[in-house]
């Protein structure tokens, strides 16, 4: 009897993927680490420069190498986000109000610690955007509403945070779409927002806290 081939059958740039991805998790090359050259990759994999083009190309999607142009490529990271990206969009509600209160509500303590007056001129460049779309359509008040809180993240001056903010903040406006779904919606919500910049501005970190989980915690 002849063998039944399979219904798909893995592409050259999967089975690169998969032995980058195995060096990778091997610990072959470090954190920050040059990684081969083309060609070097191509002699050591068997399979031809497109191939090993695209594969890097997937690789740098998702986040695992930099690529630096005229420089060659870096290993960013030894983790796929794709495994953490899967997980969070499977979390509950109440999961994503509890990793918000751990990843956003510390960030924002330290933010009101280090801000900038470049950062707070950025934010009330964000909120006054999103105060405009607060009552109109909800996807657009999402968006300018994610651009003022990844950047009170980014205003505690620390990459790793910011970073996970990015991967978490498809889960937060997901989130919002669940509380903000009523309307008309309720200003006192907007109006924390305002308190909140002000807390930050005034570098009162506690203060900071307190306005964030009350923020999240909006039924």
């Amino acid at each position: 009897m002849t063998d039944i081939a399979p219904l798909i059958k893995r592409s050259l740039v999967d089975q690169a993927l998969e032995q980058l991805r195995l060096r990778i998790a091997a610990g072959v090359w470090a954190v920050g680490e040059r990684l081969p050259t083309e060609p070097e990759l191509c002699a050591e994999l068997g399979i031809s420069r497109n191939t090993v083009r695209e594969a890097m190309r997937v690789l740098a999607f998702s986040g695992l190498i930099e690529v630096r142009q005229g420089d060659g490529s870096y290993l960013r990271s030894m983790t796929d986000p794709a495994g953490a990206m899967r997980a969070l969009s499977h979390c509950t509600l109440e999961q994503a109000q509890e990793t918000r209160q751990m990843l956003e509500v510390e960030a924002i303590g330290l933010a009101a610690l280090r801000r900038t007056e470049q950062d707070l001129e950025q934010l009330r460049e964000a909120l006054q955007a999103s105060a405009a779309l607060y009552h109109g359509e909800l996807e657009a008040y999402i968006r300018a509403d994610l651009v003022f809180h990844t950047r009170l993240v980014d205003a505690a001056h620390n990459p790793a945070l910011s970073e996970l903010y990015r991967y978490f903040s498809a889960i937060v406006g997901a989130q919002l779409r669940q509380t903000l779904s009523m309307s008309p919606r309720r200003q006192a919500v907007f109006d924390l927002h305002v308190a909140l910049l002000d807390a930050v501005e005034h570098q009162d970190p506690e203060r900071a806290k307190s306005l964030c989980r009350q923020l999240i915690n909006e039924p």
